[in-house]
């Protein structure tokens, strides 16, 4: 059997940053991805329109000044093939892809006391050993499927954002689009342009803002990376991760004028700049439909169809307590002709047939359906994998009640094992590519300072877990996120416990908490 130093599971951005750390300390490793190459949820997500949400000078890299200084990004927002380029540009550019095994389902992974390593088999066979095992595999990366009456009656061709083929093509044909989350949201203007007519089934409105995505010109890419390093420090000084201006006013604290002047200003920026705008927008509900009917203006504004327009806003949740999303043209879809509403709420799916959908009062004929229904969030492929502890306690039967990771990286019971993005952590309530770069330092530090004082085993204590536990669910209900049945709290799953999973107070409080753990000695943890 096969042994190394380190086995990662994933061989996304948090993934190839690990190898590339593990690699630097010297020591052997190996990444096992179900893919066909790297890019993690870029190699999976190809919808038309899949883009990012986060600026692309902000969501890539910081480690290697060599590496920010010679990509070139061809828009504000990237698209999923160019991020899919730079991902494959960094395999390529620090040889990373000799140590992955593509292709690589992780089936079980076991922690064997005999020998303090891990044992990790694969689906069809296989087996590696490792002293540690370190889990890279993504907060959004477990498509969910919804649960529709009688769909397997479709005779038409059913397609998950998540998991999307190469030969699709719309022209001509009737589709209809269930979900209106980011996916959905980015991925119906593109669908609804050729398509014969497209019908989208929302069952809740969500907020959007305009991108107003545009080419990065090339003095303004050599401006921004002239000052890269204050960019960086601003970014992990914040509370999202992010470079952009955050605001340290109350929406309450200024005159009518004033405020919709800043709410103007934040939407025509674009982006999550409108949700920067004011420091209690996420913990006061009077500042925060301030802000949400200030959007509802705007999609009234927009959509010609007054009824339509009515459906499309949000009311039943506070602005950005779901995850906000960041669209082209999404709501000026609705004012194209061949594009039809139907809201889920007033008039919900009966079954389907084999050539459409029935629902309570109207019959929609489909060619072909599109799931843009999300993910098990946070803890889904955790999930997947049948993960044993000490005395072969599984993960999943410690997190019935709802996930605990001291700090979000490990867990009680089950040694020498680190999650990146885990739940606990400000993952996707930040830039995930700065929570990523913090979790792969603070555990790449974790295992240098294990070699130099001869640590073979290291294992969160159970106090230090149940202390970070109420410390996530306390900052969680300090805000309005807790006022919204999201995938945040795994709402979106049933069964899956409610229990609100990222940490909320930011990424800075969460990487100085870090630090203070790391000075002092990895206080929280057991060290053998």
């Amino acid at each position: 059997m096969p042994k190394f130093d380190v086995i990662i599971v994933g061989a996304g951005f948090a993934g190839m940053y690990m190898l590339h750390r593990v690699r630097q300390l010297g020591l052997s490793a190996v990444v096992i991805e179900k893919g066909g190459d790297v890019g993690g949820t870029w190699f999976w997500n190809r919808y038309p329109g899949a883009r990012c949400d986060v600026e692309s000078l902000s969501y890539s890299y910081s480690f290697s000044s060599e590496l920010q200084q010679e990509w070139e990004w061809s828009h504000r927002y990237a698209t999923q093939p160019e991020i899919l380029r730079y991902a494959n540009h960094v395999a390529d550019r620090f040889d990373l892809r000799r140590d992955i095994l593509f292709n690589t389902v992780a089936k079980s992974a076991a922690f064997d006391e005999s020998g303090n390593d891990w044992e990790v088999r694969a689906e069809g066979g296989g087996e590696l050993r490792a002293r540690y095992l370190v889990m890279a595999t993504g907060c959004l990366s477990v498509p969910k499927a919804p649960d529709l009456p009688h769909l397997d009656r479709f005779k038409g061709r059913i397609l998950h954002t998540a998991d999307w083929p190469d030969d699709m093509d719309f022209t001509g044909l009737n589709v209809g689009v269930i979900g209106t989350g980011s996916s959905g949201i980015q991925s119906i203007p593109i669908i609804a342009r050729p398509a014969r007519h497209l019908t989208v089934f929302q069952r809740t409105p969500n907020y959007s803002i305009p991108a107003w995505n545009s080419p990065l010109e090339p003095q303004e890419q050599k401006d921004m990376k002239a000052k890269y390093d204050e960019l960086r420090a601003k970014s992990r000084n914040s509370l999202s991760g992010d470079y952009a201006e955050e605001c340290v006013v109350s929406i309450l604290d200024l005159t009518e004028d004033q405020r919709e002047a800043e709410f103007e200003k934040r939407w025509r920026q674009g982006g999550f700049n409108y949700q920067y705008a004011f420091t209690d927008l996420m913990t006061s509900e009077a500042a925060n439909e301030l802000a949400a009917e200030f959007v509802r203006r705007k999609i009234r504004a927009t959509v010609r169809d007054a009824k339509t327009a009515e459906r499309l806003c949000p009311k039943n949740h506070a602005f950005g307590a779901k995850r906000l999303c960041v669209d082209t043209d999404y709501y000026e879809t609705f004012n194209r002709d061949n594009v039809s509403l139907v809201d889920l709420g007033d008039d919900p799916i009966r079954d389907f047939t084999a050539d459409g959908v029935r629902t309570a009062h109207r019959y929609v004929p489909l060619d072909v359906l599109v799931l843009a229904t999300g993910f098990d969030a946070m803890t889904g492929a955790l999930s997947k994998i049948d993960i044993r502890g000490r005395g072969h306690a599984t993960l999943k039967a410690c997190w019935r009640e709802g996930p605990k990771a001291y700090l979000g990286l490990a867990v009680a019971g089950f040694p020498n094992l680190f999650l990146i993005t885990g739940p606990g952590s400000p993952s996707v309530l930040a830039n995930v590519m700065v929570a990523i770069e913090q979790h792969v330092e603070w555990i790449s530090d974790l295992l240098a300072f294990a070699g130099k004082n001869g640590v073979t085993v290291i294992e969160a204590d159970v106090e230090a877990q149940e202390n970070w536990a109420r410390q996530v669910t306390e900052g969680a209900a300090r805000t309005l996120y807790m006022k919204a049945d999201s995938w945040y709290l795994g709402a979106n799953v049933p069964g899956k416990p409610r229990v609100f999973m990222p940490y909320a107070d930011g990424v800075s409080t969460y990487g100085r908490i870090c630090s203070d753990v790391a000075e002092q000695g990895y206080d929280g943890f057991h060290l053998a």
